[in-house]
């Protein structure tokens, strides 16, 4: 576990200039935050005027991250979010670094990549709960304390959560515990001004996909493909997009939502 700033470095994610101040003066904590959603999380966050204090695993990609953003616009956590000490640490680095925290973005996840229910090892089980569910639960109830006067919390969850998708059990289970969770939470965090919602993916554009996919026959690709009515993967941009929605003023009246981004996969 660790924290790391450097320096400075011009970024263009396409972001409008009507969209470019609507972050500004919020700090977010964006947990998986160096490849993906995540990372393209951090950098629309930054283009849009707010600081980020990514979290992930390997210190390089953060390194990297940091670099490219800025230590005056970033900073990073290394460390497993499923640890107690990580979320205490980000939430740390927030206030220290930045002076505050207004945003939570739950977007760290493992997956089994296909294992079907009666072939997965209770360590695998429990290591995918402890990450996708466990993980976002402590980095809710460390940021949730430290938002003084309000704040918004994303989860990300999945497709999967919404409908049964083979070799996807444990994934889809714990991404749908949390969006019951997020549901309770923003019944529960409303008194504190702390809106809580989720966005749902369906297939993305991610190296988890594209791993996925190089494991699959054309037939196999063509036939998931197929199941997308607009027959197109989401780009890790445009999730962003939605996030940072949810993060922003323009959803003030929003809470114990889920927005999918999906392709339409999940409205048949």
């Amino acid at each position: 576990m660790g924290v790391f700033c450097q320096i400075d470095s011009d970024h263009d994610t396409g972001v409008s200039r009507q969209q470019s101040e609507r972050l500004a003066g919020r700090v977010a904590i964006v947990t998986g935050g160096t490849a993906g959603i995540g990372a393209a999380v951090c950098r629309r966050f930054v283009d849009e005027g707010a600081w980020v204090v990514a979290v992930a695993r390997g210190r390089n990609a953060g390194h990297a991250l940091v670099d490219e953003l800025g230590a005056d616009r970033a900073a990073f956590v290394a460390g497993d979010v499923s640890d107690r000490e990580v979320a205490a640490a980000a939430v740390a680095t927030a206030l220290d670094v930045f002076g505050r925290l207004d945003v939570l973005v739950n977007n760290a996840g493992v997956d089994l990549a296909g294992v079907p229910i009666l072939q997965t090892a209770e360590a695998d089980m429990r290591h995918v709960l402890e990450v996708n569910l466990l993980g976002a639960v402590l980095m809710l109830q460390a940021a949730a304390k430290a938002m003084d006067g309000g704040g918004s919390i994303v989860n990300v969850t999945s497709r999967t959560a919404l409908v049964g998708v083979p070799g996807s059990a444990f994934y889809g289970a714990s991404k749908a515990a949390l969006e019951g969770l997020s549901r309770a939470a923003a019944v529960e965090l409303a008194p504190r001004s702390i809106r809580v919602n989720c966005v749902a993916p369906g297939l993305t554009d991610t190296a988890m996909v594209s791993d996925w996919l190089q494991g699959q026959s054309e037939e196999a690709i063509e036939a998931a493909m197929e199941k997308i009515p607009l027959r197109t993967l989401a780009h890790p941009d445009e999730v962003a997009a939605a996030i940072a929605y949810l993060a922003s003023d323009e959803a003030r009246p929003v809470t114990g939502a889920s927005i999918t981004v999906d392709g339409g996969y999940t409205a048949q």
